[in-house]
């Protein structure tokens, strides 16, 4: 057996060599999970070949990184930029907005599942909270869905549109939620993906952009019919309690949230992806937030 060792807050851990973690953190490089199980025994045959039967986790990272160079620089780019991101001391804060039905909840899953993230939040469970926090007299737009909340404005405003008017009035509700759990992160260093219709370019402090590992990405269906197709497929979900009907009669109000948000997301140089491939989708994100912070030098690796 081989042994990997490293250590947590000054006190020495050692654990096996696993193929599994080591072919999950090669993955994020792109290469398939097949192709990455296959680069992960030949790295535990490299170990067993040195008969090496403890190693460090940064002496593996030069063996992997070694190696990779040696079949595709490409790829030991991409896992160097992902270990430097895994071990830095600032938290990964990724934030994934788009109007409803675009997919930003199912996109979380599959990101978080790509670089073994664990803290995954719904800006709508914000919102739930939210609406036991604040009653519906006080605040009736947070009673009411993103796509109809300007039917609960009390004084409608001549200079924008309503619907749209109402939507930011459901946000900067919303907003006091998301901006609460960043800080909440980034002060215990906790890496999360926040989602949700909630998350719009632009309304988060910039203090908390600017200073922090947070990058925000904008989901779109721009073919209208594949949008509204999207709601028929989520609520023939057994499990899924929403109704379609509802969803249809406010389509139009939907689309119109989307034209917002990005309209907000050009203005604010925020990455907008048409989501309509997942995989496609999944690898633009990763890619994105591995040329944005990964590759510092002389940062420890793990296995």
């Amino acid at each position: 057996m081989i042994w990997v060792t490293g250590d947590v807050d000054g006190k020495m851990y050692k654990e096996p060599f696993s193929k599994g973690i080591m072919s999950r953190s090669l993955n994020v490089a792109d290469i398939g999970i097949e192709r990455a199980h296959e680069l992960a025994s030949d790295i535990e045959a490299i170990l067993i070949k040195n008969n090496i039967v403890e190693i460090s986790n940064s002496d593996l990272a030069d063996v992997v990184l070694d190696y990779l160079e040696s079949i595709d620089s490409n790829i030991a780019l991409k896992y160097k930029n992902w270990r430097s991101l895994r071990t830095s001391k600032k938290p990964l804060i990724i934030l994934i907005g788009g109007a409803s039905g675009v997919g930003t909840s199912s996109m979380a899953f599959e990101l978080a599942n790509r670089l073994r993230l664990k803290n995954l939040i719904s800006t709508d469970m914000i919102r739930e909270v939210m609406r036991k926090i604040v009653s519906k007299d006080l605040s009736p737009v947070i009673h009411k869905s993103s796509f109809d909340a300007y039917q609960s404005i009390r004084t409608p405003s001549i200079r924008i549109d309503s619907v749209i008017e109402g939507f930011i009035s459901h946000v900067d509700v919303v907003n006091v939620g998301i901006e609460a759990i960043i800080e909440r992160s980034v002060k215990e260093g906790i890496s999360t993906i926040i989602e949700g219709v909630h998350l719009v370019p632009g309304f988060i402090r910039s203090d908390l952009i600017e200073n922090n590992n947070i990058i925000i990405f904008t989901l779109t269906v721009d073919d209208e019919e594949a949008h509204r197709q999207r709601f028929y497929s989520r609520c023939r979900q057994p499990w899924v309690k929403r109704s379609l009907d509802r969803y249809m009669e406010n389509f139009g109000t939907i689309r119109k949230t989307q034209d917002f948000l990005v309209d907000q997301a050009k203005i604010h140089d925020t990455r907008v992806i048409n989501n309509v491939d997942i995989n496609e989708t999944i690898d633009i994100m990763v890619e994105d937030i591995l040329d944005k912070f990964g590759g510092a030098d002389n940062v420890e690796q793990e296995s």
